[in-house]
């Protein structure tokens, strides 16, 4: 093994801030953090932005929310690179948040069909599960920087510092590495809260190649490798053996590529696969592969982009929209030979075959395993790479191979523009489209070289590693052909099984319907181990139904009491201002006064005789009365 020799960089990170508020003597700054990670990934998100922005102009040509589309796409492209260059943990939790929000809006494009907004719900409703661990986590880190400084802190290079310190309880670290495992575990698709991402496939295609495939879902594992120094010491990834972020990570790495055996929607096919690569990504960090980890985020993000946006090209111009590659696809070969080939091409690179992309970031990662007392997870790796190859053949086979299953196109459906312009039947897709394809492909055969160790070259490590405020101690190994031999051998094997399956139909076809136990592995894996029954009908059946009898008998009884309550006491309180304040008192007051007007009337009417004498006589005596009154007063 070899020891990485610890320099200063030859270029010092870029730091850039402001104070954005201030309060109790605490200065919240909002700035920008530039080294090597930030410009790695800025690299994959605006070049894979820029290819899915021109493939999607053609792509949603037609949609009813064109300009809707492009709106959250952009948006999401700011909010990633927000989350990017973020300096401090709350600033990145806001960017974090958004693309999550981004996310929603673009899975739920097609909102009318109520699977899609199902969909974009349950990734809404799951991620935000793993966002309950980020916001503790980041608060958490204000802490790790008190407990290291003396004053709190969430600048991200303080945080790493500290957790580094050695002046930080290991419990504090450890707690806080596992709530930020969590926000990796809901955002990056891992074991046990992947369940998103199949169903995140109801949106766009060039959705799921910019979101669910390079960028936003990676962004857990740039949250691991930002955040290094927490992990690597909360989790002891030093010592060996077995922890709770390479546990996840190779579990999830199974799991997914059992999965995508039994997926007959080709996007669903590279959303299991895309799980499984993830899951090498956050075993790689977990086993001490930081370099390793992160150039296979770099490199996954163009072949896994390139067999998404193939996808997309072969449902818009080989199967009238449909991603069925049993019902639909087939014999697509000889009519889309572009979209084959780039296919192809990122087939290879995901599967490691020698010299792509994929090949020189999963070697990496295999072998710092097998040299960091992780023996076990080399295994695990290896046996991924089995997995992958063979489901990946498959998908090629149902896709260009055997006979065409497409039918012929609706002509007053989807498939009506391309009638008009001639194309009733399979065929190429137009530039717009093929053109990010071979681009991709062509980072998928050239982006593995910036670290190829069997040729001497270490660029990446050497540009994107970081040297300050990160672990001295990580192991970078060195070539070995035996190694990679290895990992060659693996990846064949996995090619020779689904060839033998596929084409001579040498191994036993239908094995299910023919071996009951082969028929109940199969039945577990249609049903994605039961995770969904499980959360649907257990958890939130769980608590949905006890809630919803809760809130109705609240229903019943104390809101619907109360309101019978005022109904009645309303009822009693009129009565009683009709007979009492209404009848006695209001009408008894005016009767009154009526009465008494009347009396007084009839009483004043007898002194109207009609004698003028009578009335002199009064006016006299009224006179006098007068009179007298003025006399007494003086």
């Amino acid at each position: 093994m070899r020891l990485p020799t610890r320099r200063s960089p030859a270029v010092q990170p870029v730091l850039h801030g402001a104070t954005w508020w201030t309060n109790g003597g605490f200065d919240l700054r909002v700035g920008v953090q530039i080294d090597g990670l930030a410009v790695m990934m800025m690299f994959v998100v605006t070049t894979i932005s820029l290819l899915v922005h021109v493939y999607s102009t053609e792509y949603m040509r037609d949609d009813r929310r064109y300009t809707h589309y492009f709106a959250a796409l952009n948006l999401f492209t700011a909010s990633m690179l927000l989350l990017v260059v973020a300096d401090n943990t709350l600033q990145l939790l806001v960017g974090w948040e958004l693309v999550g929000l981004c996310s929603f809006l673009l899975i739920g494009h097609w909102w009318e069909e109520k699977p899609n907004g199902d969909a974009a719900l349950k990734a809404f409703f799951t991620t935000r599960t793993g966002d309950i661990g980020l916001l503790t986590g980041v608060i958490m880190t204000f802490f790790v920087v008190e407990r290291a400084t003396g004053q709190g802190s969430f600048d991200i290079m303080a945080v790493n510092e500290a957790a580094l310190s050695g002046k930080v309880g290991h419990t504090l670290l450890m707690m806080t590495a596992l709530a930020l495992l969590l926000a990796i575990i809901g955002k990056s698709g891992q074991f046990p809260l992947h369940t998103w991402l199949p169903d995140a496939m109801a949106g766009p295609t060039p959705v799921s190649a910019l979101i669910h495939a390079a960028t936003m879902v990676v962004a857990g594992v740039y949250l691991g490798a930002r955040l290094y120094p927490v992990f690597y010491e909360g989790l002891n990834i030093g010592g060996g053996g077995i922890n709770a972020m390479a546990a996840i990570g190779g579990t999830t790495v199974i799991i997914g590529a059992a999965l995508a055996f039994v997926q007959d929607d080709i996007k669903k096919v590279l959303a299991y696969s895309t799980i499984s690569q993830l899951g090498y990504m956050v075993m790689g960090l977990g086993v001490g592969a930081w370099t390793a980890a992160t150039f296979h985020l770099f490199t996954h993000a163009f072949f896994k982009a390139n067999l998404f946006l193939g996808s997309g090209s072969v449902a818009h111009s080989g199967s009238h929209h449909s991603f069925d590659m049993k019902k639909s696809m087939g014999g697509l070969k000889k009519y889309m030979p572009q979209t084959y080939w780039t296919f192809v091409i990122g087939t290879l690179a995901l599967t490691g075959f020698p010299m792509l992309a994929g090949f020189f970031s999963k070697d990496e990662i295999l072998a710092t395993a097998g040299e960091s007392d992780y023996q076990f997870f080399k295994y695990v790796g290896l046996a991924g790479a089995v997995m992958t190859a063979a489901y990946m053949v498959r998908c090629i086979y149902l896709t260009f191979f055997g006979e065409y299953r497409g039918g012929q196109p609706d002509v007053h459906g989807d498939d009506a523009h391309a009638v008009e312009h001639g194309h009733d039947g399979p065929h190429e897709s137009p530039r717009l489209i093929t053109g990010p394809l071979w681009v991709l492909s062509g980072f998928s055969i050239l982006a593995g070289y910036l670290n190829a160790p069997a040729f001497g070259i270490e660029k990446f490590k050497e540009w994107f590693e970081p040297r300050v405020a990160f672990p001295e101690t990580l192991i970078h190994p060195e070539f070995k052909m035996a190694d990679a031999a290895t990992a060659v051998v693996v990846v064949l094997i996995g090619y020779a099984l689904a060839y033998a399956y596929y084409w001579p139909k040498v191994l036993p076809q239908n094995l299910s319907e023919r071996n009951g136990l082969a028929r109940a592995g199969k039945t577990f894996l249609v049903n994605k181990y039961y995770l969904d029954h499980l959360y649907t009908n257990v958890v939130v059946g769980g608590i949905k139904g006890p809630v919803a009898r809760a809130a109705y008998w609240v229903n019943q009884n104390v809101i619907d009491g109360v309101l019978n309550g005022v109904g009645r006491g309303a009822r009693v309180a009129g009565k009683f201002t009709y007979a009492v304040i209404d009848q006695k008192g209001v009408d008894g007051a005016i009767n009154g006064i009526a009465v008494g007007t009347g009396e007084i009337g009839d009483a004043t009417r007898k002194l109207q005789t009609g004698r003028l004498q009578f009335y002199a006589l009064m006016l006299f005596i009224c006179v006098g009365l007068f009179g007298l009154a003025l006399w007494l007063g003086h």
